[in-house]
């Protein structure tokens, strides 16, 4: 299988096996479709690795059933590969309880609470931040904040952010970014999402 030959080789005094395996920060932005589901995709590999997956859900319903969620539950409790944890906003996070009057926006920092003490404890290998990129760009969590936190994470930590309108400090902080353009969608011609293509 090619592996790749970058462009550029930095003088950076590391060899060629530490630079392959520096942790990732990745960002997948922009207003085409697909950017939830390529970090899932990225975390089936990091399952299959072995790599113990922490998916953090903000901003989309708890009562929404996204089919990959089962899928990575059911391989997570397999023991062939890693251990995959996922927890949704919407929920209220799995971890605190709170009344169900506290605001999105409390909940958006209490789950990015959480995910810095996981990233600080080591918790997981790879982690989804899914719609991650809109509570940053709401103001509900500070992008300056977030990026100090992911540049002084410990260990091998791999995590990819999703979201429309990403920052531009994340942005320009992240390892990979992607922003994924709209050509053209079903829903132009009115027509709904449908099982097994959006959920």
């Amino acid at each position: 299988m090619p592996q790749g030959q970058p462009a550029v080789v930095p003088n950076d005094g590391l060899t060629t096996r530490q630079r392959r395996n520096r942790p990732l920060v990745m960002v997948h932005t922009g207003v085409g479709k697909g950017k939830s589901t390529a970090a899932f995709g990225m975390a089936l590999r990091a399952w299959n690795q072995g790599w113990p997956v922490g998916v953090f859900q903000f901003v989309k319903s708890a009562k929404w059933k996204v089919g990959e969620e089962n899928a990575l539950k059911v391989l997570g409790a397999s023991g062939e590969g890693g251990r995959v944890d996922w927890h949704k906003m919407g929920e209220g996070w799995s971890w605190i309880q709170r009344d169900a009057e506290q605001s999105n926006e409390d909940k958006a920092r209490e789950g990015w609470e959480q995910v810095k003490r996981d990233l600080a404890a080591e918790t997981y290998r790879f982690y989804v931040l899914d719609e991650f990129a809109y509570p940053l760009h709401w103001g509900w969590v500070d992008t300056a904040e977030v990026v100090e936190v992911l540049a002084n994470r410990p260990g091998s930590q791999h995590v990819v952010i999703t979201g429309r309108n990403a920052p531009a400090e994340l942005c320009e902080f992240a390892d990979l970014v992607t922003d994924m353009s709209k050509v053209r969608h079903p829903m132009d011609a009115g027509q709904k999402g449908q099982r097994g293509i959006e959920w």
